[in-house]
């Protein structure tokens, strides 16, 4: 029996007469695959077949948030392959060579990383005529300046300067990846984004992710008296300092008397050990993207967190509701010595671009 909406209706894909394009989705994480669904939720009506293929990493908070998502999804009716795409050396081949003929035969190519290197190279294959590209949080914003000044595609967070060596081997395929990312007249481009953006590459269609889809399957949320922390990976990722930002945790915490942290699913062990006992905050690992976790609650009554995706994303979602979003600067003086040099300019733009959110000033220690 095909499975049911909450309002009762069956999912596209599964109703009688379905002819619409082909469309293959490639997600590498929970967030992208949850902007897939919102975009689907959006194009249901002339969607056609769905197939969402899971390029599986190898970390544990993410593939099982990733298996949480797929549940959703396939609850909605969608089609979901997933690829063990980094289970060893030899997996890449077996993973490039089984998505060769769906990828030929695709009429439309859905992705939510135009960065990754994989995403790349399978968009070397695809004649696809629809490229789309859902919200891979922050970067979006990067992928569409980049692409609207005809740059190379490099993350804002790797380091200035010359190319490495893996990046020379790779441009060819990075430069061809491009090139079908740009519209033609034999290709269309779209990119479904909550992001602001400044620039618009010529020729390409934007469309706003309201997270409908979100608010249609979840909530509202019970709200608590009390407020919640948004954790980040910005010290993963080598941007800023792990003991300035255990202080700025720490301050935060104290002043606006927050109880939980939920964590980003990039956020070591170690540090988050550290943080909840140095803090007395309570950890909490979320199974499944924090937008759907506020969504379903309970929720703090507000939300603390520092530049990222989800000071855009977090008041979508919870439109209607009470909760507001307060986010916190990162104080310069907070960055390591490997930071990119773009990366305050970068992290500044994302907190000043949100709508709907509070801002506090950067936080010293106490």
């Amino acid at each position: 029996m095909s499975a049911l909406r909450r309002d009762g209706r069956t999912p596209m894909s599964h109703r009688a007469g379905n002819t619409g394009p082909s469309t293959l989705a490639f997600v590498e994480s929970p967030v992208q695959l949850l902007n897939v669904l919102e975009w689907a939720h959006a194009r249901e009506h002339a969607l056609g077949a769905l197939t969402l293929v899971v390029l599986s990493p190898i970390d544990p908070m993410t593939r099982g948030q990733l298996r949480r998502m797929a549940e959703l999804a396939r609850n909605d009716g969608h089609e979901v392959r997933w690829e063990e795409a980094r289970g060893g050396p030899a997996a890449p081949f077996q993973t490039i060579g089984g998505l060769t003929g769906l990828l030929r035969r695709a009429d439309r190519v859905v992705l939510g990383d135009p960065f990754s290197r994989y995403v790349q190279l399978l968009l070397t294959i695809t004649r696809a005529r629809d490229i789309v590209v859902v919200d891979d949080g922050t970067a979006t914003m990067e992928f569409v300046a980049q692409l609207a000044r005809g740059e190379r595609l490099v993350r804002w967070h790797r380091k200035g300067g010359r190319p490495g060596p893996r990046d020379l081997v790779f441009a060819p395929v990075s430069s061809a990846a491009r090139k079908r990312l740009t519209p033609s007249e034999r290709r269309t481009v779209e990119i479904f984004s909550s992001m602001p953006m400044e620039e618009t590459p010529q020729g390409v269609t934007v469309t706003a992710n309201t997270f409908a889809w979100t608010r249609d399957r979840f909530g509202p949320p019970r709200i608590t008296k009390g407020a919640d922390m948004v954790g980040t990976s910005l010290v993963e990722t080598g941007v800023v300092d792990g003991d300035r930002y255990l202080e700025a945790v720490r301050s935060l915490a104290k002043t606006h008397g927050a109880t939980r942290y939920f964590a980003h699913r990039r956020e070591s062990t170690e540090k988050l050990h550290r943080l909840a006992v140095e803090t007395g905050l309570e950890v909490v690992r979320p199974d499944l993207p924090l937008e759907l976790i506020a969504r379903r609650g309970p929720i703090g009554r507000t939300i603390l967190s520092f530049p990222s995706t989800v000071v855009h994303t977090l008041p979508l979602a919870l439109t209607g509701t009470e909760v507001r979003v307060a986010v916190c600067d990162i104080d310069p003086a907070w960055l390591t010595e490997n930071a990119s040099p773009r990366a305050q300019g970068f992290l500044s733009g994302v907190t000043g671009t949100a709508r709907d959110v509070h801002r506090l000033s950067a936080v010293t220690a106490v």
